[in-house]
């Protein structure tokens, strides 16, 4: 993989297109205030508790639900002639296109450039105790691997195994799993960098901290 020119293909064209749609049937109500060419905020705050722009509402047995912006974008259409209508779960209302963040950039990079080791199956997964230490104490980047190594506890229905790394030799640059939570089965629990690509994606990663817009 060609990061140096991925990041380029992001740069030309650094949107992610999107439908808006209902999550249950109902009537709907569109925010008169809006119209295509809009600017629309994501959720806001330490927490997120401010809520994002309202774009739409939805009428099921006298139940209104509000439907608001995911996230920072622009609006692109709007399906006005659901207005007033009954529509069922799933139909689309609005077009949004959102501007990629800093953090999304890297994390696009990264999911291309790395080599991406999956959970076998929905569980919750461990480090190996001897991993975990060096993770916690040094960082992921610090810890080798190479295939057939020992390397996670699979944690499922009271009972707990081992699962040894497939894959290229190299060194852990990601981590997608939180020992708190299950994974589901073809997630990513870690994304390994063989070492000949290191350098390469630091730099790649510098330039879009200093060139990618702010957040």
């Amino acid at each position: 993989m060609d990061i140096s020119a991925l990041l380029e293909e992001i740069k030309a064209s650094p949107y992610v297109e999107s439908d808006i749609a209902v999550p249950h049937c109902g009537v709907v109500r569109f925010n008169s205030k809006l119209k295509a060419g809009d600017k629309l905020s994501g959720p806001r705050g330490q927490w997120k508790e401010l809520l994002g722009t309202l774009l739409a509402d939805i009428e099921r047995e006298r139940c209104l639900k509000n439907i608001y912006a995911r996230e920072k974008g622009e609006l692109v259409s709007i399906n006005y002639e659901l207005a007033g209508k009954f529509v069922e779960a799933g139909a689309e209302i609005m077009h949004v296109r959102h501007f990629m963040s800093r953090n999304e950039v890297l994390q696009t990079l990264l999911r291309h450039s790395l080599f991406l080791f999956n959970a076998p199956e929905k569980a919750k997964y461990y480090f190996v105790p001897n991993i975990d230490v060096k993770v916690k104490n040094t960082g992921a980047q610090s810890v080798s691997v190479h295939d057939g190594m020992e390397l996670f506890i699979i944690s499922r229905m009271k009972r707990e195994t081992t699962l040894r790394y497939t894959g290229p030799d190299g060194v852990i640059y990601a981590v997608y799993f939180d020992a708190e939570h299950h994974v589901a089965p073809g997630q990513p629990l870690i994304g390994v960098c063989p070492p000949a690509q290191l350098g390469q994606i630091e730099d790649v990663f510098m330039r879009v901290q200093t060139e990618w817009p702010e957040d």
